[in-house]
């Protein structure tokens, strides 16, 4: 039975499902734990007590919100894990924003659908998503 706890994981628990998905080489470990603390909200999905899935926000937690580094361990998927993640983080928005919030998200080509059945669109025009990666 997989349990849900509204919490941010530990950098322990993003390396194991960043393990398990391969994507170890996603996160910046030696300065993963500061962004970690200054998380908005996160999920945990745990079975039998062993981590199988993350997920959190990022933003300013008024009118911009991110959904960022949902994973799912592979021996865990096809469970709806990632969807309730995404849809406890969405939870959290509802009840923190004064008003209207918008919120974003970067999508791997696997988890498109998944974000589209809980009501994400491809933003294609205005707003246009952008990326710009800047070196300390």
């Amino acid at each position: 039975m997989v349990t849900f706890e509204d919490r941010v994981p530990t950098v322990d628990e993003q390396r194991t499902v960043a393990e398990a998905v391969g994507w170890l080489d996603h996160f910046d470990w030696e300065t993963i734990g500061g962004s970690l603390e200054r998380s908005l909200h996160g999920v945990v999905a745990l079975q039998d007590g062993a981590v199988v899935g993350v997920g959190r926000l990022v933003g300013d937690g008024v009118r911009y919100c991110y959904v960022q580094d949902v994973m799912v361990d592979p021996a865990a998927s096809e469970q709806g894990i990632a969807t309730t993640i995404v849809e406890r983080l969405l939870d959290w928005v509802r009840a923190a924003a004064p008003a209207e919030a918008v919120v974003g998200l970067f999508a791997s080509p696997e988890a498109v659908s998944v974000y589209e059945s809980i009501g994400f669109r491809a933003a294609d025009g205005d707003p246009q998503g952008m990326t710009l990666t800047v070196r300390g």
